[in-house]
């Protein structure tokens, strides 16, 4: 930002190297640098971001052993991912951070984490460094990943399928089937892993939130009242709508947009187009590709769908779409590996969003006031749908599987011209004037950006001393 004048304070920011953390850290990256601090981008050698897209950031890589990869798109691979991650990220982490505070000239106020590398408080405490944690998923399932012990003890946790749709009467408005749980033959590991990750965000000296106070006010009461999370917490979200569309939507994706799609969309008229995207992890099988590709064809709606290649388990990409499919929808439908997220749900033409329910996807869609129809994959996604559909009311889930018939019933519930698609478009819309106001002058989201900007100008770490 040309023309302001820096604090004096250099900030340390540390995403996981994953497509949906990465993207809000950056944003908040920009957000913070806005507000005149100096940012230092520390990132592994493993889906590194660009440096020549953020000229006004320094960045740092970690030396990370070579064998962390995500090879595979999975529930179980991601969990061994973010084990294999906080256990061998220490002593290169440890080794960066160390370098640059003795080689820094200007103070560094703090170390901004990814909540899910809860391997850098150790080595903050160390070094005598301030942490403070960005949680990139919303409040609500935070407050499920906080209960997994009481939940546990009180039997709701491991899953027994007789008891999926039995309300967890302690977490409303979950139902057994919606808490965040992923299929893995080692649970445990699941387990020890939120205890880490939650532990040490209560540990951290404040909790940042890509949400906003009117959105999840009641989880944000309940973390502070009955899991006792004393730090301050920074509902500043959405991200991405401090600055224009175009300027937040290509900068930080690790996989190459297909801008044709826009062009395509234009030719539509508002609201007449599905907009179909299973985020950068989820992986489905070919079963449930064919429902969907069935269900899309058979509802009788133009809609965009973004297949990414490895999104079919045992694919490369569009080999199993029955021949003939797309050829005969006359232009109806069209398939891309990747899209510009941002402004395919800013377009007049996109009339609802067939989701995973990751978080930024559920933001960017709330942002837009376009509804949803929900498909969860794993872990905090099923709390983001159960919200979405049944207390937000915003969008509806597709609650007995991937079925071709219930996809088509879904998206005309959705999408046709009927009182019910009505009362759900006009909530969305609704929601999304809350977020233009929350980020006003005097709104809940800028005046809580405020107070971080000022609190973390009062963080004094201790003079570091290489050793």
């Amino acid at each position: 930002m040309e023309g302001v004048e820096r604090k004096g304070r250099r900030l340390l920011l540390i995403p996981l190297p994953l497509q949906g953390h990465i993207n809000p850290m950056l944003h908040l990256a920009q957000i913070l640098y806005s507000n005149a601090f100096s940012i230092t981008i520390l990132h592994t050698t493993f889906n590194s971001p660009d440096p020549s897209n953020y000229p006004h950031f320094n960045f740092s890589c970690i030396q990370e052993p070579s064998s962390l990869c995500l090879s595979q798109s999975s529930a179980s691979h991601l969990l061994n991912f973010l084990l294999a991650l906080n256990a061998q990220c220490v002593t290169p982490f440890q080794e960066c951070v160390t370098k640059l505070l003795s080689e820094e000239p200007q103070p560094v106020a703090c170390l901004i984490s990814d909540a899910l590398c809860y391997f850098t408080q150790g080595v903050a405490d160390k070094l005598r460094l301030p942490r403070i944690v960005l949680r990139t998923g919303g409040v609500s399932s935070f407050v499920a990943f906080a209960a997994f012990p009481f939940l546990r003890l009180k039997g709701y946790i491991p899953i027994q399928d007789c008891k999926l749709e039995e309300a967890v009467t302690e977490v409303p408005p979950l139902r057994v089937k919606d808490l965040p749980t992923v299929k893995t033959e080692e649970p445990e590991k699941y387990y020890e892993l939120l205890h880490r990750f939650v532990n040490e965000t209560k540990n951290s000296l404040g909790v940042i939130w890509n949400s906003f106070q009117e959105l999840e006010s009641s989880a944000l009461t309940k973390l502070s009242q009955e899991f006792s999370f004393s730090m301050p917490m920074f509902p500043i979200g959405p991200f991405h709508k401090y600055f224009p569309t175009s300027s937040s939507s290509s900068c930080s994706s690790l996989i190459s947009q297909d801008q044709s799609c826009i062009s395509w969309l234009d030719k539509h008229s508002p609201n007449s187009v599905l907009y179909v995207s299973f985020g950068s992890v989820a992986a489905i099988t070919e079963t449930d590709f064919l429902e969907i590709a069935w269900g899309l064809a058979n509802s009788n709606h133009p809609f965009l769908w973004v297949v990414r290649p490895g999104l079919i388990m045992g694919s490369k990409w569009l080999e199993p779409l029955p021949s003939g499919l797309m050829e005969n929808l006359e232009g109806r439908g069209l398939i891309v590996k990747w899209a510009p997220q941002l402004e395919v749900l800013a377009h007049s033409a996109v009339g609802a969003f067939w989701t995973h329910n990751g978080w930024n996807s559920t933001l960017e869609s709330i942002c837009e006031g376009v509804p949803m129809i929900c498909m969860p994959c794993f872990t905090d996604q099923k709390v983001n749908a159960r919200y979405v559909s049944h207390v937000w009311r915003i969008g509806l889930q597709l609650e007995n599987g991937v079925e071709r018939g219930e996809i088509e019933r879904a998206i005309r519930r959705l999408m046709d011209v009927n009182a019910e698609g009505k009362e759900i478009r006009d909530r969305a819309l609704k929601l999304k004037e809350e977020v233009k106001l929350c980020l006003k002058t005097g709104g809940s989201s800028c005046s809580s950006l405020e107070a971080l900007v000022t609190y973390i100008l009062s963080l004094e770490s201790s003079t570091f001393q290489a050793s």
